[in-house]
């Protein structure tokens, strides 16, 4: 049999301190897990989502006019933010809404919205339920009906595109197909 080291001895106590040191990087490392809830903070107004189409599809061509009329206004564009998270690595399931594709056909700029439509076909979800992403990478997005994982660094600033004032920013270090466990 091995030797064993006595409890409380100095050795003891370095062998664990060092095993401690490894293991924290590796859990500080994992992103936090987000949901949508938590980016509005605590007390502030929730905005139920207007999720009536702009547009009435038995009218095609007056749907097909439309879709170049100006935007949906939004909901709420400075609508309050959680300070805490600025800084914070997360990892939040959306909705990409493409703002920038590259000549790979990847998507490198776009909104990641709480659910499907948001700022396209209903009216945009207020400030503090949408995040402005950037990723050098990108990401090819075939179908907009498919939600993904974001995993970065969440920025908590003001955004604005065309399309909807975004109360918070992140670029990305991974994206992915979100999955139905």
């Amino acid at each position: 049999m091995g030797a064993r080291l006595p409890t409380g001895s100095p050795a003891r106590r370095l062998l664990f301190s060092l095993l401690v040191m490894l293991a924290v990087p590796a859990w500080a490392s994992q992103p936090r897990e987000l949901d949508w809830p938590a980016l509005i903070p605590e007390g502030a107004p929730v905005v139920a989502p207007q999720l009536a189409p702009l547009h009435d599809m038995s009218q095609l061509s007056d749907a097909l006019s439309a879709e170049s009329a100006p935007a949906a206004r939004q909901q709420a564009p400075a609508a309050p933010v959680v300070n805490s998270l600025d800084g914070q690595q997360i990892k939040l399931p959306g909705y990409i809404v493409p703002l920038e594709v590259n000549e790979q056909g990847r998507t490198t700029e776009f909104l990641l919205v709480p659910y499907y439509g948001a700022c396209i076909h209903v009216p945009p979800p207020p400030s503090n339920q949408i995040v402005h992403i950037v990723s050098e990478m990108g990401v090819r997005v075939e179908d907009l009906y498919q939600p993904y994982w974001i995993e970065g660094t969440m920025h908590v600033k003001l955004s604005s595109s065309e399309l909807a004032e975004a109360g918070y920013q992140m670029e990305a270090e991974k994206i992915y197909a979100y999955e139905l466990r």
